[in-house]
């Protein structure tokens, strides 16, 4: 710890330097470390800082470096902390005392704000890639399954006749957002830290535009002290996580429950399920369970986090170190959740007879019974209130309203007709539906003519970009 400081008289104790130490966890930007340090060093370069010929050395071992450790040659020490002093001391090692000159301008607190934001770009990128294979995995389902017809609930209750191609185009919407969260969040924090030093900025001539252009970022921090300091960005990225989670766990639990025996609507492939030690007959959702289970862990990270950033003056605090554990576990974690779950979901199959015979118990016609009433000038009022008579007459003598006789519609009232076991059918009440936003086939079309124009925005902006351009 004390190999870059004259300040130091004693050696560090074993126990602050393993208490101090974050190379055991920030190892895993090495390769931000390196691009970050190659753009510094050419901007000394370009600005003559220090000569050309001294820049391209540095840079050409930094490279070295890199390969080294791609290949898992080098060997990290607690005793230089970080990352960042790691480097520093293999490519002192390499080069002598030129390899000092890399830190001329800079400060370990502009380098940890540029690491973190090059790798929370990358990981942003990565996880909108699988929001997007979701949404495509989902508008397979919809495109098949138009006419594939099943109740809807509120509070649990059968409510009303949808298709499965508007229930799965709802979880389309909710990754549709989040895939535009994460891009929001990307374009706020698309600034380069680099240059800001400790947080006063430094006296030497830098060219932050030009280490901003080649790492990639739309422009340099406006203020040195906020550069450093800020972690908002952090702090926004897992709240955006976090909400991807309560999607991905409410939908696990639809899952769960679809692919009940009770229910069967769905079933999930053997691939993707696991049997009971005791009980042959089981067939277990446990990916979807422990998916339902990690959103807890993401939001409680995240929650971490937010509480050490709470009280923190201006600028960089060795609180902030806490910030890597947290999000490296919350991207892992949404990762690996998500390529669980787009396999899950990819290889379910829809039993389209359960979903249309569950549609004919539970009364979810009868919204379009008071629906049928009210256009042959009944009051909606009215024809709520004899419709909910008409239920309860069905729950008695165990029929369904579309199972009633016409001598029993004309019970309660003589406006019933012949059609009304028409415009009660299922197929009936859910493609008159055709309002924007309802699950008609002819609104459902309409709406994957939208999904689909998001999607190849989407794919092209990925495609886009460049991990880790500068390499």
């Amino acid at each position: 710890m004390q190999y870059f400081s004259g300040r130091f008289k004693e050696k560090a104790d074993d126990l602050i330097l393993d208490f101090h130490s974050s190379i055991k966890f920030d190892k895993r930007l090495y390769r931000y470390d390196i691009m970050g340090s190659i753009a510094h060093v050419r901007g000394l370069g370009k600005q003559n800082i220090i000569k050309m010929d001294e820049s391209k050395k540095i840079e050409e071992t930094l490279r070295e470096i890199l390969e080294e450790m791609d290949q898992g040659k080098i060997e990290f020490s607690i005793e230089y902390e970080d990352i960042h002093m790691n480097v520093e001391k293999i490519l002192i090692d390499k080069i002598g005392d030129l390899g000092k000159k890399l830190h001329t301008g800079r400060s370990r607190n502009d380098q940890v704000a540029l690491d973190m934001k090059l790798f929370a770009k990358d990981e942003v990128k990565k996880i909108q890639s699988y929001t997007v294979e979701l949404i495509e995995i989902l508008m397979d389902f919809a495109k098949n399954n138009k006419h594939t017809y099943m109740p809807g609930f509120t509070h649990l209750q059968k409510a009303q006749p949808i298709s499965f191609s508007h229930y799965v185009l709802a979880y389309v919407e909710m990754f549709r957002r989040d895939y535009e969260r994460l891009e929001n969040s990307f374009k706020l924090m698309n600034t380069s830290p680099l240059g800001s030093a400790a947080l006063a900025g430094t006296t030497y001539p830098l060219d932050r535009n030009y280490t901003s252009e080649i790492l990639g970022f739309s422009n340099p921090t406006w203020n040195s002290m906020d550069g450093v300091s800020d972690r908002d960005y952090l702090l926004e990225i897992m709240s955006d996580l976090s909400i991807i989670m309560v999607h991905l766990s409410r939908f696990s639990e639809e899952i769960i429950t679809y692919c009940s025996n009770d229910y069967g609507y769905i079933e999930l492939s053997d691939a993707f399920s696991t049997g009971s030690s005791i009980m042959p007959q089981k067939k277990n959702p446990d990916a979807a369970e422990l998916i339902r289970g990690k959103s807890g862990r993401v939001i409680g990270d995240m929650t971490g986090f937010f509480t050490t950033m709470k009280g923190l003056p201006l600028a960089y605090n060795k609180d902030m170190q806490e910030d890597k554990e947290a999000f490296f576990d919350v991207v892992d974690s949404v990762k690996g959740c998500f390529t669980v779950f787009n396999g899950m979901v990819k290889t379910m199959t829809v039993n389209k007879d359960k979903m249309y015979n569950a549609c004919k118990h539970g009364y979810i016609n009868a919204t379009d019974v008071a629906d049928y009433l009210t256009e042959k000038e009944m009051s909606f009022r009215d024809a709520y209130k004899l419709t909910g008579a008409m239920v309860s007459y069905g729950i008695d003598n165990k029929k369904a309203l579309d199972d009633f006789s016409m001598e029993e519609f004309h019970k309660f009232s003589k406006l019933f007709q012949k059609d009304i076991y028409e415009k009660i059918s299922i197929k009936y009440c859910v493609e008159k539906r055709t309002t924007l936003g309802g699950p008609g086939s002819e609104s459902v079309t309409k709406h994957m003519e939208n999904v689909e124009e998001f999607l190849s925005q989407a794919i092209k902006s990925l495609k886009g970009y460049k991990l880790n351009s500068i390499l």
